[in-house]
């Protein structure tokens, strides 16, 4: 009886953790933001100067923080062709679909990582080794696989009852976070 593949284990991660998320209430939801915008106050804080904070366009059930664009420079990521990621500054010119779908700045100079102090990114699942559940499209690994995206912080966001209590499956390319926020905790 041959064992699970890294993919097939992955899947019913996937699968437990959506189930969960789709029980989450707004209010949660909401609190998970009270926390981000927390920590974004602190962190701006410690720096003189802040360039762009990359957050996402939120899909069904994830937690929105698009709010922070009130006080804050923010970048929105654009997935391109073989699983590139590229960040983009979100201006006040309409948004077009990416190439999963999703909506995005499609203005064509994208951001260095030098240009960019913190990313947060939606998680499905972390676990306390900060491996995250994603959604199995590989951008944001393929992204940190470089060291000078890998050393800008980046940071999950997902509600309490989706922090996984046991390890989750690790592939050979799943580069940690460098914390989770949730409405409970602010771990990084």
């Amino acid at each position: 009886k041959s064992s699970m593949t890294i993919f097939e284990k992955k899947k019913l991660e996937r699968d437990t953790f959506r189930k969960l998320r789709d029980e989450i209430s707004i209010i949660q939801r909401e609190n998970v933001e009270k926390n981000v915008k927390l920590y974004v106050d602190s962190f701006v804080n410690q720096y003189k100067k802040i360039g762009y904070i990359a957050i996402y366009w939120p899909l069904k059930n994830e937690v929105d923080i698009r709010s922070l664009k009130d006080k804050f420079s923010l970048a929105l990521p654009r997935c391109q062709e073989n699983k590139r990621l590229t960040f983009h500054p979100w201006d006040d010119s309409p948004l077009s679909k990416d190439c999963e779908g999703i909506l995005s700045p499609k203005n064509f100079n994208s951001l260095s990582y030098e240009q960019i102090n913190i990313i947060f990114i939606p998680c499905l699942s972390v676990d306390k080794n900060f491996i995250r559940l994603g959604y199995g499209g590989g951008y944001f690994d393929k992204l940190r696989k470089d060291n000078n995206w890998r050393n800008v912080p980046c940071i999950g966001v997902l509600t309490s009852n989706c922090v996984s209590t046991i390890q989750l499956t690790r592939a050979e390319w799943d580069i940690p976070l460098s914390g989770f926020i949730t409405e409970k905790e602010i771990f990084v």
